[in-house]
């Protein structure tokens, strides 16, 4: 079983940045891809950006393009999100989840492992 562990989330003011963690542990992780999904409260989850962990390809929702920046360290089994100028907007609880078969950008229901989320509230 494959546990992941997300770190980083805190409090800060628009404007500022925040380095999201996602950590792998348990059997051989070796997912097709890693992405970061949030969810604000009373809100649906949605997905903010994706990693192959093969050959690093990266997409984003359009509202973070230019702003949050994902990459992995496979050596380490962790994946990060670099958020700069953080808006009220992105507040929401932010969860890492990996994708073991096909496809880029698959369906919410289709990511096998998800971790525990860590909050981010960006204050104006």
């Amino acid at each position: 079983q494959v546990q992941l562990v997300e770190s980083g989330g805190g409090l800060v003011q628009a404007g500022g940045s925040l380095r999201l963690s996602c950590a792998a542990s348990g059997r051989t992780f070796s997912p097709a891809t890693v992405a970061w999904f949030r969810q604000a409260p009373g809100k649906e989850r949605e997905f903010v950006a994706t990693i192959s962990w093969s050959d690093g390809s990266t997409y984003y929702r359009d509202s973070v393009k230019g702003r949050f920046t994902i990459s992995r360290d496979n050596a380490k089994n962790t994946v990060y999100l670099q958020m700069n100028s953080l808006k009220p907007e992105d507040t929401a609880v932010y969860y890492c989840a990996a994708h073991v078969g096909y496809g880029f950008v698959p369906p919410i229901d289709e990511y096998a492992y998800w971790g525990q989320g860590t909050q981010v509230t960006v204050s104006s």
